[in-house]
């Protein structure tokens, strides 16, 4: 009897194990079904601007769990990550496992972090889903969850949280940002469904203005989602495939667009783009906006020069953060209707209740006359 007991015990103890480290199935924004680890210690960032979502998560110790990340927030937004060295020194220790591209990625220094989880963008600068490091890690039985926060921001920004949020035993902390999130997504979305098609202003949505010789624009993903979300009408609609593209400015100038939008992430100094970032001022900022507004062809654009020019951060196109540009983009294009939205004080709440780091610097401006 008492080695029955026995039996009966060990069992019970084998079973709790196994259910300890499989805390969840997940589905990531992929459709995938990931088993996801009872326990978290080592995140590995398959793009490092995912640290922006992550941040929202981890508190006053956003830092603490990455185990690896890849180069691009230390190399494309030089002037974030230089607010978050400044408060944490030890962000320079954090492994990198490749520059700004997906073939930059080393599949070997990836492995050699042994990660407990790995986050992957289903788009971007990092390894995608057809990447043979998703099978590797899979292989040496790291999870690997998949979320996107760029290519359709309205659709994939809240699911992805929550999936972060359960991958990462940071669900409280993902549905609290959700919160934030949603109550301001559903007030625009309620004021814009009474707005009658004819009221709303057409939109040439310029990104990365003045940086490159092209010209490319927004189609029914990334930002420009956020323009017919906030009563404007996003004319990259019709003239790009996907979510991004380049775009003919004979085509732009024939739409003739009421409203000119362009981003940038230029700093203090930076000969080329428009300046935004922790580093810029409201001054620079309206006259890097200026300067790439009246850039030819671009500025033989109405819009341009009439003074209906707007410009902002370009990193919001893959970030949580956007929401607050919503904000932004529905005061500038129905001010009428807006005129109640405060997007500089959601800025602030957004710092204030889930950041590590405080607001500074420039990150959107209006433009013209």
């Amino acid at each position: 009897m008492k080695t029955l007991f026995s039996r009966l015990l060990l069992a019970a103890l084998l079973a709790a194990n196994a259910f300890a480290a499989q805390a969840a199935v997940i589905t990531d924004i992929a459709g995938r079904k990931v088993d996801a680890p009872a326990k978290v210690n080592r995140i590995l960032l398959g793009e490092g601007r995912l640290f922006y979502a992550l941040a929202l998560l981890e508190g006053k110790q956003p830092l603490a769990r990455i185990a690896g990340w890849q180069g691009d927030f230390r190399q494309l937004d030089p002037q974030t990550y230089a607010q978050y060295k400044k408060r944490f020194p030890e962000i320079d220790r954090i492994p990198l496992i490749g520059g700004t591209s997906e073939n930059s990625v080393s599949a070997e220094k990836v492995l050699a972090l042994k990660p407990d989880i790995a986050i992957f963008s289903v788009s971007g600068h990092g390894p995608g889903l057809s990447n043979p490091i998703v099978k590797q890690l899979q292989a040496a039985k790291v999870p690997v969850v998949f979320v996107d926060f760029r290519n359709a921001p309205l659709e994939h920004t809240v699911p992805s949280l929550r999936i972060m949020g359960k991958a990462l035993q940071r669900e409280a902390e993902a549905e609290r940002f959700i919160r934030f999130y949603q109550s301001k997504m559903d007030a625009i979305r309620k004021t814009v469904a009474a707005i009658p098609a004819q009221q709303k202003p057409k939109v040439f949505l310029d990104l990365r203005a003045g940086a490159f010789p092209n010209v490319t624009s927004a189609g029914k993903g990334s930002l420009g989602e956020l323009v017919d979300a906030a009563g404007g009408v996003n004319i990259g609609d019709t003239l790009i495939p996907g979510a991004v593209g380049e775009v003919n400015m004979e085509h732009i100038l024939a739409a003739k667009p009421d409203w000119y939008i362009g981003t940038g992430s230029a700093a203090p100094g930076d000969k080329a783009g428009i300046q935004f970032g922790a580093d810029v001022t409201p001054a620079l900022a309206r006259a890097s906006l200026a300067a790439a507004a009246a850039r030819k062809p671009v500025g033989a654009l109405a819009a341009v020069r009439e003074g209906r020019t707007f410009g902002a951060w370009h990193h919001f196109y893959n970030t949580p953060y956007h929401i607050v540009l919503l904000e932004a983009f529905a005061k500038t294009l129905q001010p009428t209707r807006f005129a109640k939205l405060d997007p500089d004080a959601s800025w602030q709440q957004l710092h204030r209740d889930f950041l590590a780091i405080p607001p500074q610097g420039t990150y959107w401006a209006r433009g013209g006359k």
